[in-house]
């Protein structure tokens, strides 16, 4: 007869708990960002609900990324920049707020470039009305944010490029500050191309003064904002189990 001792089922082997994914919005005053943030947050929930997710802003809304990392303590954190593109945030404001932070971080690549990027700009572009007309005389004005940075430029013409092989029509990246052209510049020069339907695609993770002004500025139909769309989620964890693999933790100053 065995033993009551053997009956007993071996302790589970618990899993270590995964790393924080803080995602990083830049913030607004328009009370539309937070919301629809927000909204983008529990999408990605929904999707791992393994990984604590929490957000951190630059500045303008609470709770800014000092304070969220620091309720974090000394836990192993991946910060994912709710950004399109390469510039000052990225490369300065995020890493050094990370590396004075008590967490044990990784910086994840911005969203942009990436084709999962152009599937949401198609998508948005369909629901406006995108497909109605001739490929022959329609184009597209790609209106981002704008960097004085070379690098955001780049960034955002790569995206510019992927999209118009995907709808086979030009795409011109414009820009509500800091870069040329504007969109106005952009339209004027497709217009002198003989493009007669030009649509404009919101370059913006969500709601705000710059997607509202480059709206006012456009000639025929308007995108709505990348904003929840499925595949923005996909690409946050997407950024997020990268970072993990190819990522070193970043230096704390205080041991600098």
């Amino acid at each position: 007869m065995p033993s009551q001792l053997s009956l007993v089922p071996p302790p589970a082997t618990r899993r270590p708990a995964a790393p924080a994914l803080v995602v990083v919005a830049h913030g607004s005053r328009d009370p539309r960002a937070l919301s629809t943030v927000r909204a983008l947050l529990d999408r990605v929930r929904a999707l791992r609900p393994d990984v604590p997710v929490h957000l951190g802003h630059i500045e303008l809304n609470a709770p800014l990324l000092p304070d969220t990392l620091a309720a974090l303590g000394d836990a192993e954190a991946v910060l994912v920049p709710l950004l399109l593109s390469r510039g000052y945030h990225v490369k300065r404001d995020i890493p050094e707020m990370a590396a004075a932070a008590p967490a044990r971080t990784r910086v994840a690549a911005p969203l942009g470039p990436h084709s999962l990027l152009v599937d949401v700009l198609q998508d948005r572009l369909t629901e406006a009305g995108w497909g109605t007309t001739s490929r022959g005389d329609s184009a597209v004005v790609l209106a981002a944010a704008g960097s004085r940075d070379p690098d955001a430029k780049t960034d955002t013409a790569r995206t510019a490029h992927l999209l118009a092989a995907r709808l086979g029509v030009p795409v011109l990246p414009a820009y509500a500050s800091a870069a040329t052209p504007t969109v106005q510049q952009a339209v004027r020069t497709l217009l002198a191309r003989g493009r007669r339907h030009i649509a404009l695609a919101s370059y913006f993770t969500a709601p705000g003064r710059f997607a509202t002004e480059c709206a006012q500025a456009a000639p025929w139909i308007t995108a709505a904002p990348l904003a929840t769309h499925p595949s923005m989620a996909h690409l946050v964890l997407h950024r997020y189990d990268e970072a993990l693999r190819t990522s070193p933790s970043l230096p704390h100053l205080a041991s600098a």
